[in-house]
């Protein structure tokens, strides 16, 4: 029993800290975009800002793989897929934030 409770916390602390540095590395990359591209009437349309988004994610897979967070046949289509979206979601929606804020300045 106590092996499994071992376990399971392990697997629920993976997941917490691979949720985190993807929320994070989203909101990163959103703000980047920002920056980057900045406010002005065409910077929805740059793609720049897509290519900063994709960067995050190139970053973030190899991060969980030197960090060995998950074994070689563990980490499978579902984890690349979560990643993906977690940090594009949050990157969407912080950049897009930051860009309709200054549309209202």
């Amino acid at each position: 029993m106590s092996t499994s409770t071992i376990s399971e916390r392990r697997e629920h602390l993976r997941s917490i800290g691979v949720t985190a540095s993807c929320s994070l590395f989203g909101v990163a990359a959103g703000v980047l975009s920002y920056v980057v591209v900045g406010a002005d009437e065409a910077a929805a349309g740059n793609s720049l800002g897509l290519a900063i988004a994709v960067g995050a994610i190139v970053a973030q897979y190899l991060i969980v793989q030197v960090a060995g967070l998950y074994d070689e046949e563990e980490f499978g289509f579902k984890h690349y897929f979560f990643i993906s979206f977690m940090i594009f979601s949050f990157w969407f929606v912080t950049w897009g934030i930051l860009l309709t804020e200054s549309v209202f300045n």
